[in-house]
């Protein structure tokens, strides 16, 4: 709380605001470090050695209360209710489209259905999914959601999953059928899509 109120200090400044010893404040940012929630930055001091100035990383940030979530669906019901369900599908089109079509660029090379899930699963986990694929018993795959970032505004409006995978049936292309297995917004512990090959589609 203090690295996050005051910005970067130093282990000496952090111990004295701590009412501690600069050596009791480093080892505890030592295993902070060892966390990933700090990371230190040497900055001139003027004459002398540089002075190692601690600050929290990007992790640590995380851990402080966000409401974005809260936000977003406060957002979404203005939207529905002071400009209809028309304006928030509109909304929710226009991300769709704009979605489908970067996925259809990264995925341009991917030559086979294996190598199109791969590419997807690679997209999804760097929005913040956590995503995996595996090759089912049956031949099948199977594509993997571990997290939800947008959970709270598919609880408000599914249609933000409809447009989801909508979006997958495309990039996967014709003769794929693409089925949501386990739902978060559901319930489930995390969201799964089965993918399977109809047509002479190349796995």
């Amino acid at each position: 709380m203090t690295l996050k109120m005051q910005g970067g200090l130093s282990a000496a400044a952090l111990g004295e605001r701590l009412g501690t010893s600069g050596e009791a404040a480093r080892q505890q940012l030592v295993r902070l470090a060892e966390e990933g929630l700090v990371e230190p930055q040497s900055v001139p001091a003027g004459v002398g050695r540089p002075t190692q100035v601690w600050s929290l990383t990007a992790a640590a940030q995380a851990r402080f209360p966000d409401t974005h979530a809260a936000l977003t669906v406060q957002l979404l019901d203005i939207v529905r209710s002071h400009l209809g369900d028309a304006a928030l599908d509109a909304i929710i089109a226009a991300r769709e489209a704009d979605t489908r079509r970067a996925y259809l660029a990264a995925t341009a090379n991917a030559a086979t259905l294996k190598d199109r899930v791969a590419a997807l699963t690679e997209l999804r986990s760097a929005e913040g999914y956590m995503a995996a694929w595996t090759e089912q018993p049956d031949g099948s795959l199977l594509l993997i959601e571990n997290h939800c970032p947008i959970c709270a505004a598919a609880t408000a409006c599914q249609n933000f999953c409809r447009a989801e995978i909508d979006v997958f049936r495309s990039v996967l292309g014709p003769g794929v059928d693409v089925e949501r297995q386990d739902h978060i917004v559901s319930g489930g512990r995390r969201c799964t899509y089965s993918i399977k090959a109809t047509d002479h589609v190349s796995a």
